[in-house]
Order: structure tokens, then C-alpha cells, then sequence
């Protein structure tokens, strides 16, 4: 769902990001209501309420947040408004944020380690590594500061001890990054299982991150020099 600027009090919207959040336990990405939710809208952010179940949130519930930290209603924002307040601050393009505790996510958080290429598809989080963020306790201006340090040119990063945080220009696009991180974690969990997997070199995953230019484009959005260096086939 695109979400270009929509009135704070635009009722698609706040049940767009309750939407979210059921497919977000439904894909078995969060447990609970241990996650949360945002998307940008004029003036600032909606985002899920703190401590309320998925299943019986209302539009009404869903708490709006200017840019300078201010709330309006009579829900409290989540316990992270923090780090979402200051993606949306630091990142225009960013339209949806999405906090998750992925159960191989959080596992591999734990350990405070950078995830290495070990896969192609770790670009999807923007660069040649998946980082792990510092520790900080929750719903603190640390655990913010800490996050932006490790999502410096990145869509995604763990964070220690606690799960993982990506954005997107939209609800469906963070979705769908949330969902790939979890699963290239788990798929990393499986590796170091049978074996220390081997790793891309900086030169492979140089020239991966520059097919991900174009990554999950279509034909009007390329020139036809792309979809030539794409090795695509040309419309007729």
C-alpha cells in the first residue's frame, strides 16, 4: 500500500497498519503484540499503540505522532515510538517502519554479530552485510541511537538482544523486508548448522548491489540499457 501523505486521520490507513500487523503474526514474523507498526502520514506517523492485542485493535486506537515527539488521543504510542520518530526524521523516503522479535532474528541478535554474505539476498537489507545493532534497553533514546548507527546506509538491521527493525516506502514493501530478513536468518541458523557456509567475496557482492538497483522493477521503470545489462528480453 502506497502511503503518500494521508490525513492522520485517514481511517484506510490506520486499519492498513492494523492489517499489517495480523499478517505480520499470521507469517509468523512476531509473537503477540511484541512488535510494532508505523506508517508516515502528513505531519508526521501513525503507529500501534502500546501493549494492545492485534486481534481487537480499532482504527481509533492507532496513535498519531508529530515529528517533534507529540502524541494525540487517548492510547499511548508503543514503548519504541522512538526509533520509528527518528527513521521517519532521518529518512524521507521511508514510508512504513516494522519492529518485529522473528523468532531466528532475534536468536542470531543475540549473539551481536554482523550477518556476512552468506547469500545474495542479504542486499536486500541494503549493503553486503546484515548488521547487528549495540545493546540498548528498550523504548530508550539509546536503543534509537544505537539502531540509526547500524542502519546507516541499510533497510534493516538486528537489534542486540531484542529482534529486528527495517523500513520501506510502504506497509506492503516493509512487510515483505521483514519477512526476507527473518528468513535469511533462519536460513544462516541452518548453514552454521552443517557448517561454517561459505561467504561472498566484496567483489560478488559489489556487483549483486548493483543488480539491486533495479531489483523488483518493472519495464516502464527501466531504460533499455538496464533491462540490456539486466540480460532481459525486450518487448515486442
Amino acid at each position: 500500500m502506497s502511503l503518500a501523505l494521508a490525513a492522520p486521520d485517514d481511517l484506510l490507513l490506520r486499519q492498513a497498519v492494523i492489517e499489517t500487523c495480523l499478517k505480520m503474526n499470521a507469517l509468523g514474523i512476531n509473537q503477540g503484540s511484541s512488535g510494532n507498526v508505523s506508517a508516515r502520514c502528513d505531519g508526521g506517523f501513525l503507529i500501534t499503540p502500546s501493549g494492545l492485542a492485534y486481534e481487537a485493535m480499532r482504527p481509533d486506537q492507532i496513535v498519531f505522532m508529530d515529528l517533534e515527539g507529540g502524541y494525540r488521543g487517548d492510547f499511548l504510542p508503543s514503548s519504541e515510538w522512538r526509533m520509528h520518530h527518528d527513521l521517519y526524521r532521518a529518512r524521507p523516503e521511508a514510508g512504513a517502519v516494522i519492529h518485529t522479535h522473528s523468532t531466528h532474528a532475534t536468536a542470531l541478535s543475540c549473539l551481536r554479530q554482523d550477518i556476512p554474505p552468506f547469500h545474495y539476498m542479504i542486499a536486500v537489507a541494503g549493503g553486503s552485510t546484515l548488521r547487528c545493532a549495540d545493546y540498548a534497553l528498550f523504548g530508550t533514546q539509546e536503543l534509537s541511537q544505537a539502531m540509526m548507527a547500524a542502519l546507516e546506509d541499510r533497510q534493516a538491521c538486528l537489534l542486540g538482544n531484542h529482534g529486528m527493525i527495517c523500513c520501506a516506502p510502504g506497509l506492503d514493501k516493509a512487510l515483505w523486508l521483514a519477512g526476507e530478513i527473518e528468513a535469511l536468518c533462519h536460513q544462516y541458523v541452518i548453514a552454521r548448522q552443517m557448517e561454517d557456509p561459505v561467504i561472498l567475496t566484496e567483489a560478488q557482492m559489489d556487483a549483486v548491489l548493483a543488480r539491486f538497483q533495479t531489483y523488483g522493477k518493472q519495464a516502464d521503470e527501466l531504460s533499455l540499457e538496464a533491462l540490456a545489462k539486466l540480460g532481459m528480453p525486450i518487448a515486442r
